[in-house]
């Protein structure tokens, strides 16, 4: 019978897994908040009692209070007077800035490192080094960054996209040399023996073999920096973060809350946008094969 046990669960490995996950985080998460479960019962309660008396309605005069030396036309109906003057608008679009230029910065400044730390095509003199800097660079949260970047340059938009471009470095970092590592040996092997450098084989092999990975991870980075912004901007003092953090200290739940909807709206958007974006390539992959006389002919 215990036999009949172990060969079901050996023919079932991802079961296995799941289940072997699922024991160990419950037995992880009990040892964690060591018989605090009690907590739990009027948590729903607590919750609802907030949220439709301190949360709902949204308060949208967000987006009609007129941000100080502002001088930008009124917005056309039906937008709200002062929209484009409006704290809620200037937020959100400083956010989005921010999020812009440091995941911008953040990508080009990372894909070389991570063509360095890709084990197969750098030895691991030099691959191991730099995956060490990488490894740093995201080890401290952007907020912590933000704090570091504050005391050097003070507050205000640069500490905020310094800080948010560091993280975007370490974050995309790793996930371009794993994906450089996840590519198929032939076609490098091939360049290789042709007599290719490392150089050339990033160009015209590495480059057009992982772009879809590259294009989907500088989509996602830019999405997590515009959500990212918002917390680093409690720091840096601009963005969206500012006017949250200064409606949470007035107890303004509810322009908290009108804020909030109308980033996750934000979101939603790039990431439709984003989702657009990337069935482009895909489908341009699909349509390309990317044989060994197209991949090494002369450009």
């Amino acid at each position: 019978m215990f036999n009949d046990i172990l060969d079901f669960f050996r023919k079932r490995k991802y079961l296995t897994f799941v289940l072997t996950m699922f024991i160990l985080t419950w037995l992880v998460f009990m040892d964690l908040i060591d018989g605090e479960l009690y907590r739990l019962e009027n948590s729903l309660a607590n919750l609802s009692t907030f949220f439709y008396k301190s949360l709902w309605p949204p308060d949208w005069k967000v987006f009609s209070i007129k941000q100080y030396n502002c001088n930008s036309p009124a917005a056309p109906w039906p937008l709200p007077a002062n929209f484009f003057c409006s704290q809620g608008y200037i937020g959100i679009s400083e956010t989005l800035e921010m999020a812009f230029v440091s995941t911008g910065f953040g990508f080009l400044i990372s894909l070389p490192l991570a063509i360095l730390a890709s084990r197969n095509l750098y030895p691991d003199a030099v691959a191991l080094p730099v995956r060490t800097i990488l490894s740093g660079m995201r080890t401290l949260p952007a907020l912590i960054w933000a704090i570091f970047f504050v005391v050097m340059v003070g507050l205000g938009t640069m500490s905020a996209v310094f800080a948010m471009t560091l993280y975007s470095v370490g974050h995309l970092g790793k996930l371009q040399y794993e994906a450089i590592e996840g590519l198929a040996k032939d076609p490098i092997d091939a360049a290789r023996a042709m007599g290719l450098s490392n150089s050339e084989i990033v160009i015209r092999v590495i480059i057009p073999e992982s772009a879809n990975y590259l294009i989907s991870q500088l989509l996602y980075m830019f999405e997590y920096n515009v959500r990212n912004g918002s917390i680093i901007g409690i720091v840096g003092g601009v963005g969206i973060g500012f006017y949250l953090a200064d409606y949470l200290d007035a107890q303004l739940y509810q322009r908290v809350m009108a804020l909030l909807i109308a980033l996750f709206f934000v979101v939603l958007v790039i990431d439709f946008i984003s989702i657009r974006i990337r069935s482009y390539f895909i489908e341009e992959t699909l349509n390309k094969s990317y044989t060994f006389e197209n991949i090494f002919k002369p450009r």
